[in-house]
């Protein structure tokens, strides 16, 4: 199983906000996507992206030279279809697929036997229990559990027996879901090996999220001397820095678009315009 956890942090949920760039600073900015740029929905196709975030992501990945990339346990195509940038670097299936800033792909893949045998066995988990939602994503499964806290143990337990036998997967935790992903690969070492594709090499590595699933690219980033933040008060973390949830997150990243571009000065806070709003 695939368990990620906290360095050196004590199980404390108050952490600083994070500070904002110099102008011209060469940061690398790293953003996960459900429960930190977009709220956290029961469903997740059920998401909607405000047509804002989309231009101050753009204007984000100007600012940085292109050192800009999602981060995320949807698929890539999931990615584009919400955000529809295609031609920016990515993370998806957290860590499974990647794609650098030119559009290189790298696939992690798992044998289709294996991969079958996957899926039948995640169906027919699903299907033992009422509160539970199955999403395809093909290489993986996600087994979201919307019932009470005694199904979501039960199914925890039993999803454990399951990937004892499935050869190429590991199962991975997060909010009220739990997935069977390809197994050697997660958001940290995706990260760690974009960090060392251009235009991402030699910045300062600026990673947000709010999951279990975000830990791995905390570690990474902490060991690249860089910024983790917390999106959030899940507790313990590894992350050194918070903010209270996705519409914080975008007010900071309106400064930071700000700081960098030096637009406006960096200790103003950015107005109700600037800042999207979720849907």
């Amino acid at each position: 199983m695939s368990t990620p956890g906290p360095s050196n942090t004590a199980a404390n949920a108050s952490l600083p906000a994070p500070p904002l760039p110099a102008a011209g600073a060469g940061w690398a900015l790293l953003l996960d996507v459900d429960g930190t740029l977009l709220d956290f929905a029961d469903d997740p196709h059920a998401v909607r992206v405000d047509a804002a975030l989309p231009a101050l992501l753009d204007a984000l990945h100007e600012a940085t030279g292109g050192a800009l990339a999602l981060v995320s346990g949807r698929r890539l195509d999931d990615l584009d279809r919400l955000f529809r940038r295609p031609h920016q670097a990515a993370i998806g299936l957290h860590g499974s697929e990647l794609r650098t800033a030119t559009g290189e792909l790298r696939h992690h893949a798992v044998a289709p036997l294996h991969q079958t045998r996957m899926q039948h066995e995640a169906q027919a988990l699903a299907g033992r229990f009422a509160g539970v939602q199955l999403e395809n994503k093909q290489q993986a499964v996600a087994l979201h559990c919307r019932g009470s806290s005694g199904e979501w143990q039960q199914l925890h337990e039993a999803a454990i027996a399951v990937i004892a036998h499935l050869p190429g997967y590991e199962l991975q935790a997060g909010r009220r879901v739990l997935e069977f992903k390809p197994g050697g690969m997660d958001k940290g070492r995706a990260v760690a090996e974009l960090l060392q594709q251009e235009p991402f090499t030699g910045r300062l590595p600026v990673y947000a999220g709010d999951d279990l699933t975000d830990e791995h690219a905390f570690d990474a980033v902490n060991r690249a001397h860089g910024l983790s933040i917390r999106v959030g008060n899940r507790h313990p973390s590894a992350a050194r820095f918070s903010l209270p949830d996705p519409l914080a997150t975008i007010a900071w990243l309106a400064r930071v678009r700000d700081a960098l571009t030096q637009a406006a000065p960096a200790h103003v806070r950015p107005s109700e315009r600037e800042i999207p709003h979720q849907s």
